[in-house]
């Protein structure tokens, strides 16, 4: 069966809520079928490449004075800061302007945390489940869905993307509390100073389950057994430097037109020496895992097991003897001080909110900050990696505000957990009972094919490097992350999860479109509010949009019941545009 036949069977049919014929399905499905073309097509049916990018001229590096946004302004602006904005959101933005709203957010306090919503709602009490992942889903949803720090809630998994931890994977009991111990970990830290941040993760129950180094043990003579290097390994390939040695601007350096390798085996065996002796810390319980509580407290120093002998990485050597904590406050200190982790860091930042192939000016310039956020009478350690300076530059410049930035080889493919954030923040859905039972959407064939800390490996649901192989993309030099996760089943997918979502029939979730219901008779007012709000008025009014309206003219108007269907199928269309899935 084509993925249009499926959209003809599926989502068109339960959208409208009777049986339609092909005359009235023939925009919806060719709509559809744009979609699965478009997306399809730079997919090139899976594979993987890795190439750097061939990027579009930077624009000028001084910024106008800030004007007024307009609406659609406001709402392409909310699309990278924020996990998805209704019309009072724009109107926010527009009263008070970009700098002043991301003010707002870095000063709001942080919502609960996922941990006390587990405890809310039984999960602590209930011994079964702790060897379930029960009531992990239901916390991480809850929050992408409705927390109001939303910037917040749009980093922390943007960090989740960048220092993965997979729940499913966490070598532990309690599961669902170590995940939500982790992206509480992340939240708590998504507006600080990254070195900070290193430190938690590095210390983190989570991280020393997942790769494995918790319970490390020195080199064994005897045995021949090494420590174990799988954190010291992804910690400088994935989490901090890379592969190759960068310029500020994030482009290789080169040697003889050859790039540098940023470290070798000898590194990593080195660096593991650093992260042995470390272990949980149960504080005390007769019963050490009777609660999940060790999950919230960070590892602590095992002196009999920790290598004491010098560990030599990255061109540095601890000497013999130093004890386990300063060993890792050295290491640590090394790797952040590596030339290397702005670039490495503040590009893939840009890839996760604003466009995946950011011209090298604009890496250059969000990476300056990293390296110093230009506060006088701070000191130097302090005044490198503040999140926070590093979000308010790669939001506000230019690249990320102008109307340039629209043009040909920038933007993003949304990832499929932002398109659903989307259309629940812009339609304030809620859930009655509070239970959030979303569920594990990581399926490709009913659901997302992505779900919050779900990645099926370390490398995260898709490399930064990404080419869609024997496609446009490539040929250009371009690198198009998300696309790792787009083909024919994650496509189909996708809709039919968010036909289902947009009727509310997932759970308890209950969207509110009465803002859409007085426009809902009027198929060209309704889809201009709804193409304003969730794309940013990014369907071009002579083609996509005008195919839309034409679609939805011929439903029946007229009583309540025909407007929700009116009103179902006009979001469904958007959320299914190619100019909502590609962010601009």
């Amino acid at each position: 069966m084509s993925p249009t036949e499926t959209c003809d069977t599926d989502v068109a049919t339960d959208t409208v809520g009777e049986p339609p014929t092909r005359a009235r399905l023939a925009a919806p499905v060719a709509a559809l079928t744009v979609l699965a073309t478009a997306t399809l097509a730079a997919c090139g049916g899976g594979g993987s490449s890795e190439a750097p990018a061939t990027l579009p001229s930077s624009p000028p590096t001084s910024p106008p004075a800030e004007a007024q946004p307009t609406a659609a302004e406001a709402s392409r602006f909310l699309a990278q800061a924020s996990m998805g904005a209704n019309r009072t959101h724009i109107a926010r933005v527009q009263a008070i302007g970009y700098a002043a709203w991301l003010d707002e957010q870095f000063n709001l306090p942080a919502s609960s945390s996922r941990w006390d919503w587990l405890v809310a709602q039984g999960y602590y009490a209930d011994s079964t489940n702790v060897n379930t992942q029960a009531g992990f889903d239901s916390c991480a949803w809850a929050h992408l869905l409705s927390a109001p720090d939303t910037l917040r809630e749009r980093v922390t998994l943007a960090l989740s993307e960048l220092f993965v931890v997979s729940v499913s994977s966490i070598n532990a009991s309690w599961k669902s509390f170590g995940g939500a111990a982790f992206a509480d970990l992340l939240q708590a830290n998504a507006f600080g100073n990254f070195r900070a941040l290193l430190q938690k993760v590095s210390t983190s129950v989570q991280m020393g389950a997942y790769l494995t180094f918790l319970n490390s043990k020195k080199a064994d003579p005897v045995s021949g057994a090494l420590p174990d290097e799988n954190y010291a390994r992804e910690l400088m390939q994935l989490f901090t430097i890379g592969l190759q040695a960068l310029e500020l601007d994030g482009t290789p350096k080169l040697v003889g037109g050859k790039p540098i390798d940023t470290y070798a085996l000898g590194d990593i065996t080195g660096l593991a020496r650093v992260f042995t002796g470390w272990t949980y810390d149960f504080g005390g319980a007769a019963v050490p895992k009777a609660t999940p509580d060790y999950h919230r407290r960070p590892m602590i120093q095992n002196a009999r097991n920790h290598e004491t002998g010098a560990k030599t990485f990255l061109g540095t050597t601890i000497p013999a003897g130093t004890p386990g904590e300063a060993s890792m406050t050295l290491a640590l200190d090394h790797i952040y001080s590596h030339p290397n982790l702005g670039p490495f860091v503040c590009r893939q930042l840009i890839q996760r909110l604003i466009t995946s192939n950011p011209s090298p000016a604009y890496v250059a310039r969000v990476v300056t900050v990293f390296n110093d956020d230009g506060s006088a009478t701070a000191p130097a350690l302090a005044r490198r990696g503040n999140l926070r300076a590093v979000l308010r530059a790669l939001l506000l410049d230019p690249e990320a505000r102008s109307g340039a930035a629209a043009a040909t080889g920038s933007g993003k493919l949304r990832e499929p957990m932002l398109r659903f954030s989307a259309w629940a923040r812009a339609y304030s859905v809620s859930s009655p009972s509070n239970a959030w039972k979303v569920g594990d959407t990581t399926n490709p064939a009913t659901a997302l094919g992505q779900s919050p800390l779900r990645s099926a490996t370390v490398f995260n649901f898709f490399r930064p490097g990404y080419v869609p192989p024997n496609t446009e993309i490539a040929a250009a030099s371009w690198v198009a992350p998300e696309f790792q996760i787009t083909n024919e089943s994650s496509v189909i997918g996708y809709l039919n999860f968010m036909k289902r979502a947009v009727a509310g029939t997932i759970g308890d979730l209950t969207p509110d479109y009465s803002s859409l219901m007085p426009l809902a008779d009027d198929a060209a007012a309704l889809l201009a509010e709804i193409n304003l709000v969730l794309a940013a008025g990014a369907l071009p009014t002579e083609t996509t949009l005008k195919d839309l309206i034409a679609a939805v003219q011929t439903m029946a108007k007229g009583d309540d019941t025909a407007r929700r269907n009116r009103i179902y199928a006009a979001v469904l269309l958007v959320l299914a545009a190619p100019e909502f899935i590609v962010q601009k």
